[in-house]
This record gives C-alpha cells, sequence and structure tokens, in this order.
C-alpha cells in the first residue's frame, strides 16, 4: 500500500484466501484491504493516537437514511451524549478531492446534522466547520482535537 500522510502505526494485516485484510479496531474484525480502508485504518488511528478521539466514541460505516434510500458513512464521531459530532468521508489516495467529494458528505449530514466535516485521501485532508445560524462553513488549519469539538 502506498505512504500516506498520516503518522505510521503497526496496521495488523492477514490474507485470507489470497486476499489481504486489515484489522478494524473500531468494528473490531478484519475487513478487505482496499485503498480506502487503508486510508480509513490510519485515518482513525490518527484520530485516537494524535488528536485524542475515544475509540469508543467512533463508528466505522454508519448507515444513514437519505430521501429513502440508506447511504454509508466512512465514520462518524460521537459526542459523550452519543450525538453525532463529525462525518469523516476517505477517499482512495489516487482519487482527488473535489467539490463533488464534499457534496457527498454535505448530502450525507442533511440526516445527521454535525458541526464537523473531514475529508481525506490520506494525503490532503479537509476539515470544515459548520455554522448552522448562518448556513456557512469555514475551512479549518487542521483536525481539532476531540476535547475542542
Amino acid at each position: 500500500m502506498l505512504p500516506l500522510n498520516l503518522p505510521k502505526y503497526a496496521a495488523k494485516v492477514i490474507r485470507r484466501e489470497g486476499k489481504p485484510f486489515i484489522w478494524d479496531p473500531i468494528r473490531k474484525k478484519f475487513v478487505a484491504l482496499t485503498p480506502e480502508e487503508w486510508v480509513r485504518q490510519h485515518f482513525v488511528n490518527y484520530l485516537m493516537t494524535g488528536k485524542g478521539y475515544p475509540a469508543g466514541l467512533l463508528a466505522n460505516e454508519v448507515t444513514v437514511k437519505l430521501n429513502g434510500t440508506s447511504k454509508r458513512c466512512d465514520t462518524v464521531v460521537y459526542d459523550r451524549y452519543l450525538s453525532p459530532l463529525a462525518i469523516v468521508e476517505y477517499k482512495a489516495p489516487h482519487i482527488e478531492i473535489t467539490h463533488n467529494v464534499f457534496d457527498q458528505i454535505v448530502r450525507y449530514n442533511m440526516a445527521l446534522h454535525v458541526r464537523y466535516l473531514i475529508v481525506s485521501n490520506g494525503l490532503r485532508h479537509f476539515c470544515c466547520k459548520v455554522n448552522y445560524e448562518e448556513r456557512t462553513y469555514d475551512f479549518l488549519e487542521d483536525i481539532p482535537p476531540y476535547q475542542m469539538l
């Protein structure tokens, strides 16, 4: 897998029937190792070890209902009362982060109404804070530590 612009960690990778799988500590199981999953696991590790996000307040592959269809948020961050605080969308490193990627996460947010939207392809990371009163959002310089959400 490609090196990422994220801290390295000792990912648990195994092979089953010739295919690679990576341990997801949030879902507590091995999942197929795709380029996007490689980004997810590194980014989740970064959130937990570098930004103080509690593992128990992160969820991967969260299903939301939107206009009568089911969609999956890559990662949702919750507060201590289990209200959603942030949505994180991952792309494979070769996928450019465009306006369309942000449109996708904004659609998911129609169901969750979080304060923070984060997008990463493992090389570039973007975070914006939503201001519902003014109907705007501001891009932040960095991903905030959990205690600042």
